[in-house]
């Protein structure tokens, strides 16, 4: 593999947006994408392909996982695998067994993008249903924990891993009305921390959050259906900040907290 990272380029957080990534940023490496089909989890699979990675696939809906599929077969990337799953109702031995399965085909992993999220309703926690709760959390906080712990055995195995997880804006304060997704995003940023610190005493393995700003996007349309989308960066927009956490450029950052756009929300 050719090195990207000879003079490893050091960013500030205002700064990710204009990350010029290398072609060969991600030459050789096998990155595992949730939410593929998705606006961003999607547009982060076939940026990852361009620049070298053979990207694996997983989603719910595989018509979405298709779309992002031949998008890059048809661009003349790297084949991907597809991983068809569904996040509400995996198991702990269904994680193991996609790691199994990576691994047989692969041998190594990489990297994993945590790009899949369910908004669930806004509504006020006392009308909260139930259900609905226990839904948002399985999808949006308990996946990504059990992915990331079953992956940790191949992630140890390779040199300078790299996990991204999902941050948003309500997951650094309450407001009113965000429920299940909000509480689930102020954990994943904790969670996020946690595996940082752990994982900084022996392994490479970097982790850190990233919060993709205001992107078009259909959870973005379901929170602000009024919204005009052409107000709003498109999901290629910032992709200069996923190209750069997961690549050479941001060997021993880990623990932090960024921004895909120079002023993300609060």
């Amino acid at each position: 593999m050719k090195k990207t990272g000879i003079n490893i380029t050091r960013l500030k957080n205002n700064q990710l947006h204009s990350y010029e990534a290398p072609e060969e940023l991600l030459n050789e490496r096998v990155i595992l994408v949730t939410g593929a089909g998705g606006a961003i989890g999607g547009a982060a699979a076939i940026s990852y392909a361009k620049h070298g990675a053979t990207v694996i696939l997983l989603g719910r809906s595989e018509k979405t996982l298709n779309d992002t599929y031949d998008a890059i077969i048809n661009a003349g990337y790297s084949k991907p695998m597809l991983c068809p799953l569904d996040l509400e109702n995996a198991t702990p031995g269904n994680y193991q067994a996609l790691v199994d399965s990576v691994e047989k085909e692969f041998g190594r992993l990489d990297g994993i993008l945590h790009a899949a999220a369910m908004l669930g309703a806004l509504t006020p926690l006392e009308h909260y249903d139930l259900t609905l709760w226990s839904r948002i959390m399985q999808i949006n906080l308990n996946a990504p924990f059990l992915l990331t712990r079953a992956s940790l055995k191949l992630l140890k195995a390779t040199n300078n891993a790299s996990v991204i997880f999902s941050a948003a804006g309500v997951g650094l304060k309450g407001e009113a009305y965000w429920g299940a997704y909000g509480v689930a995003h102020a954990a994943v940023e904790n969670l996020a921390e946690i595996f940082a610190d752990e994982l900084d005493i022996n392994t490479s393995i970097r982790v850190n959050s990233l919060d993709p700003g205001l992107v078009r996007s259909r959870l973005r349309a379901l929170a602000y259906p009024g919204e005009d989308p052409n107000t709003l960066a498109t999901p290629n927009q910032v992709m200069p900040a996923y190209l750069y956490l997961m690549g050479e450029d941001s060997t021993g950052i880990t623990g932090g907290r960024f921004d895909a756009q120079p002023h993300a929300p609060s």
